[in-house]
This record gives C-alpha cells, sequence and structure tokens, in this order.
C-alpha cells in the first residue's frame, strides 16, 4: 500500500468522530516509514537522503516528470521524514466514514480510545493490512503510528513501521493541493 493511501487512513481517522473534531483547511503531514527489513530500510534511507541532496534545479525537472505521471513528491525534512501538503475539505471533515484507497479492495474500523482512536484496515487486492492509533492534540495537530505491511509484488509482504503528525496550516487549500 502506498504511503499516501497510509497517510489518507491516518488522516481520515483523525477527521470522524464525535468528541474528536478536525478543522478543514491545509495542513502538513510528516511521515517517516521504517521496515523491519534492515535491506530495505536501508534502502529507503538512501532514497530519501539522495532525494534531499539534489540540486535544486535537478529536483525541479524530476519533480516536473513526476507529476506528469501524476506523481507528486513529497519535501524531505532534516530528520528524514517526507513532508507534504493535504487539504481536508469540510466534507471529508464532517464525514463519519473512513475514506479508502482508490486501488484496491480495502476495509478499514476505528475505535475511540483516550484520546484518539485504534485504526486498521484490510485490502484484498492488493494485499496489505495495518493496524496503529491516532491521538489528536486538539482539532489542528495529531501523532499517529501504524505497522503495516502489503505485498511486494511476488507474494512476500512487506512490513513498515509509519510514524505521522500533521498540523493545520490554514483555512483553504490551493486547487492543486492534493
Amino acid at each position: 500500500m502506498k504511503s499516501s493511501a497510509i497517510f489518507l487512513l491516518i488522516l481520515a481517522a483523525s477527521a470522524q468522530a464525535g468528541a474528536q473534531n478536525i478543522k478543514p483547511g491545509l495542513w502538513e503531514l510528516s511521515v517517516k516509514v521504517k521496515s523491519a527489513d534492515a535491506q530495505t530500510d536501508q534502502a529507503l534511507s538512501a532514497a530519501v537522503k539522495q532525494l534531499e541532496s539534489l540540486p535544486p534545479e535537478q529536483r525541479a525537472r524530476l519533480d516536473a516528470m513526476m507529476q506528469q505521471n501524476g506523481v507528486t513528491l513529497p519535501a524531505i525534512k532534516s530528520d528524514g521524514a517526507m513532508r507534504r501538503p493535504y487539504c481536508i475539505t469540510p466534507e471529508m471533515a464532517a464525514s463519519k466514514e473512513l475514506p479508502l484507497p482508490a486501488q484496491g479492495q480495502c476495509s478499514s474500523k476505528r475505535e475511540p480510545i483516550a484520546g484518539g482512536y485504534k485504526i486498521s484496515y484490510e485490502c484484498s487486492k492488493p494485499q496489505a493490512r495495518g493496524q496503529g492509533t491516532v491521538l489528536m492534540n486538539g482539532d489542528s495537530a495529531f501523532t499517529g503510528t501504524m505497522d503495516a505491511s502489503s505485498d511486494t509484488g511476488n507474494g512476500r509482504m512487506q512490513k513498515v513501521t509509519v510514524e505521522t503528525t500533521g498540523r493545520w496550516i490554514k483555512p483553504s487549500c490551493s486547487p492543486q493541493t492534493p
């Protein structure tokens, strides 16, 4: 499962719910992905460092090429976390259902816990699953941790831990914000 789908599940879990509200508008999401497999974890770290060290003009060319294919590369923070903007519409903030990734056949659950939610998801195509927690800090910030696994395409499940933080930036989003 793509990390953007995990972002969406964590943010959606944050956006739900009775006593816990979340502000609509522009949010900044920061995500760190760690693999249980040392080789994969090293490859992820190397890819992040390589993106981080690209000269600005080369990064701009890479971003333009990726956007032609519908992919937006995240910014990289000094701690190695990937950072990206995310727009929460008023409808999304008021929704009582978890939006699921566009691809695949997935289901999800959200269970209230003190200060937030316990969340889980399972997908059959592509095969993926995960569980974790989202803790709210008022209506304008949250932290989340999720243990997830997904099919690597060869029938082998890849396990990762995803640490996410979100903070509200402003009440409106630009038309280009995902």
